[in-house]
């Protein structure tokens, strides 16, 4: 076939982006390395990255520490991670957090802000906002040169990005969040579940960094479930995944055993439950063995409503995540003990140890996967 005009561009195009992801991969290169890794030849690789270079994609590097060779020392070169932002937000049932990341996954600037209940969905909408654009200045970037904003929410969310079913936030329910916010940034907007960014967040940088089926559990001022099957998580039919509903019993009921101890101790102060949960751990941590017994009896509860779920799906790995994680052993040892007597093949119990951020996490993980899709197309 005879060549047209355009394809001599399109190859080079194509042939730059091999390069750049080569370099996005490694943590560094030589001109030799990335010719072989993007099958061209290494004259094509030293003009590639020459202009990667100029347009700030790329740079040069020095040698490793300690390294010496004979003769002349072969270029080496990297990713620019500093050449794009992305940031991250997430909107919780009390705080938006939100964080600004380089496209190398380093945070650069992280703030949060109180969310409160009473406020209206277009407060909200605003205030998340107001929130970007706070923590773009306080990383020096303008909004409109992120790459992507990812958002993470509570609610079901649909593949638009609009929030379908709300029982945490009122007035949330069929909100456009994405197009709502699309239309107060100048960037790129992403939304995503909390949940199911919660368990992205555990796969990037978390407990279950190389697992590919994960089961979920946030527990804090609420309960849900993120599921990453075959390595990567699950919507479902409705994009419900991740939203435990009413179940036979009432999944609060273990609480109730939290609940039961803070009363106990101090009759006369009340307390949320995630505030029972917390005083329960904080004074089993201290040795109280009625703390203690009282979160064994929260966890056992936790364990029997995963069993149903971990025994189907056979997950390698269930990561207890949200407030209540930091409970660490007092609540990993009773739900592991009691996965190893009732599952064929019982799966590692683990807590995270990305505390509040994890959704935000998440975001950014989200919004890096959309930067490196529009840097690579």
């Amino acid at each position: 076939m005879r060549q047209q005009s355009g394809d001599a561009s399109v190859l080079r195009r194509l042939n730059s982006a091999a390069i750049l992801r080569q370099l996005r991969a490694a943590r560094v290169a030589t001109l030799q390395e990335l010719a072989r890794g993007a099958r061209v030849s290494r004259p094509t690789a030293e003009v590639i990255v020459e202009d990667l270079i100029a347009a700030g994609w790329a740079e040069e590097c020095g040698e490793e520490s300690g390294e010496r060779q004979r003769g002349r020392p072969a270029r080496r070169f990297r990713f620019r991670a500093s050449s794009g932002h992305v940031a991250g937000v997430g909107i919780g049932a009390s705080l938006l957090r939100a964080m600004v990341s380089d496209l190398g996954g380093s945070i650069v600037a992280s703030r949060r802000v109180p969310n409160h209940a009473a406020m209206s969905a277009r407060e909200r909408l605003d205030a998340v906002a107001e929130l970007v654009h706070a923590v773009c200045a306080e990383a020096g970037l303008p909004v409109a040169e992120l790459a992507a904003v990812g958002v993470g929410t509570t609610g079901v969310v649909d593949a638009a990005g609009r929030v379908t079913k709300s029982v945490v936030l009122p007035g949330w329910s069929d909100v456009d969040l994405q197009g709502e916010l699309g239309r107060r940034l100048p960037a790129p907007v992403l939304v995503e579940n909390d949940m199911r960014l919660a368990v992205l967040a555990e796969h990037w940088r978390g407990e279950a960094r190389g697992r590919s089926d994960v089961v979920y559990l946030f527990a804090g001022d609420r309960l849900g479930l993120g599921l990453l099957i075959g390595g990567r998580t699950h919507r479902g039919a409705h994009a419900a995944s991740g939203e435990i509903g009413r179940q036979s019993g009432d999944h609060w009921r273990a609480f109730r055993h939290l609940a039961d101890y803070a009363m106990a101790v101090e009759p006369g102060e009340l307390r949320t439950h995630r505030q029972a949960a917390e005083f329960a751990v904080a004074r089993a941590e201290e040795g109280d063995e009625r703390a203690r017994a009282a979160v064994r009896a929260f966890a056992v509860h936790l364990a029997e409503g995963l069993l149903t779920l971990v025994n189907p799906l056979d997950p390698e790995l269930v990561v207890i995540g949200g407030s209540l994680a930091r409970a660490g052993a007092l609540l990993v040892e009773p739900i592991q003990d009691y996965f190893d007597d009732r599952c064929l093949y019982p799966p590692e119990v683990a807590a995270s140890g990305l505390g509040g951020e994890c959704v935000t996490l998440g975001a950014v993980r989200m919004a890096l996967d959309h930067a490196d899709q529009v840097l690579f197309s």
